[in-house]
């Protein structure tokens, strides 16, 4: 034992930590052994990998790995700097620039992480006189910017646009900014958010629009462009997130907008502020990431050819992946919902002694009741290793009884 180990400050931990191995709940990191692929090697066993974020197979692409060693040969391994000091390189502008254009928008801003972008943008925007407007299942940074804005939070029904009326209403003669955010994209049950008719009311009462693409970025819209894209809402929304950690296969966030909101977010977003810049390797690896979404549109349409094969085998033999009192999934990301904590735990690691990854996911990260395995296909996964990953759910989920 540690001499820090035996002090008794941080003991309420251990006690916590001990309540979540007794309720099942307690989890082990899976380390990965090589590559982010569709059949990889965690913790030392060959599994299918149904839990990356790697939509496309972007993150081992040979012409982002020859851009981010070529950058990196160039530019050296990091920026030395924040942004606003001396950290902003030519290639973080031409990140900007590529992103803005395939956005369609004037401007954007990359961050260190989406997490940095949806938390740092709202906490700028806002202050303690204005009001936020967020979908109940809205990711969690989207609401820690809302804590940290100190505005004032209205929570609508999930995907509710009546309910978000009403409350709109509510304050619409109060003094203040009012601002309505949703996912495009919902991280853990898949369903797309209604972009466009939350846009529409909130034009109708002069709030601000905000959507969070992290899980719509290189899967929605004409080459990937996201839930804006989607519905055909341009000029619209008035603040777009993204991410360059899922189907870009990198690293960071990014904001779009108009010139002057990009500008404003250089004087006071905090992430931006106060975190050094991307190295020029990422940068470099998400410019050559956007070049193929815009040149390798059949990738998006495998990723869709594969959703649909899979999610309609789950559906036949019997598995629930969302509807009734869940919403059901419309995207790549494929929940199967157990209900039951421990047992979707239990179903996680029994898959992954069958060589299947796939995460358990419990209370807080959904409601109580709600536990499930979430699974997210790739465009690169094969029908062989689909129909492999599928006769073990099946088998195991049997087993367990939690299929009968």
């Amino acid at each position: 034992m540690t001499e820090t180990a035996r002090r008794p400050q941080l003991a309420y931990l251990t006690t916590v930590l001990n309540e979540l191995r007794a309720n099942g709940t307690h989890f082990k990191l899976r380390v990965l052994d090589d590559q982010q692929a569709p059949v990889c090697h965690y913790d030392g066993r060959e599994v299918i990998n149904l839990a990356s974020n790697n939509y496309l197979g972007l993150a081992n692409h040979p012409k982002l790995v020859e851009a981010s060693m070529a950058a990196t040969r160039a530019f050296g391994v990091g920026s030395g700097a924040v942004r606003t000091i001396a950290g902003t390189m030519r290639i973080h502008m031409q990140l900007e620039e590529k992103i803005a254009r395939f956005k369609n928008v004037e401007a954007c801003v990359v961050f260190q992480s989406g997490f940095a972008a949806n938390a740092g943008t709202v906490s700028a925007i806002l202050g303690k006189e204005d009001f936020i407007l967020s979908d109940e299942l809205n990711h969690a940074s989207i609401i820690d910017g809302a804590r940290l804005s100190r505005a004032k939070i209205k929570v609508f029904r999930h995907k509710d646009v009546a309910h978000c009326e009403e409350l709109l209403k509510e304050i619409a003669d109060q003094p203040g900014h009012k601002l309505v955010i949703t996912d495009g994209v919902f991280s853990m049950d898949g369903d797309i958010g209604p972009v466009d008719k939350l846009a529409a009311i909130a034009e109708k009462y002069g709030a601000i629009m905000m959507v969070d693409d992290a899980h719509a970025s290189g899967v929605l819209g004409r080459n990937g462009r996201g839930s804006v894209d989607h519905f055909g809402c341009h000029g619209k929304v008035d603040v777009q997130v993204g991410t360059l950690s899922k189907a870009i296969g990198a690293l960071g966030g990014y904001v779009c907008g108009s010139k002057d909101l990009i500008d404003y977010l250089y004087h006071r977003a905090r992430p931006f502020l106060f975190s050094t810049s991307h190295p020029p390797s990422v940068a470099a690896t998400c410019i050559a990431a956007f070049t193929i979404l815009e040149k390798e549109p059949e990738r998006i349409e495998r990723l869709w050819t594969n959703t649909r094969y899979f999610q309609g085998e789950l559906k036949r033999t019997g598995f629930n992946v969302g509807g009734v009192n869940t919403p059901a999934t419309e995207t790549p990301i494929t929940p199967i919902i157990v209900g039951d904590a421990r047992a979707a735990m239990d179903f996680s690691r029994a898959l992954f002694d069958e060589g299947v990854l796939g995460t358990g996911i419990v209370f807080p990260t959904v409601p109580e009741g709600k536990a499930r395995i979430r699974l997210i296909l790739t465009s690169e996964h094969t029908k062989a290793q689909l129909d492999q990953a599928l006769e073990t759910l099946e088998r195991v989920a049997k087993r367990m009884e939690i299929l009968r």
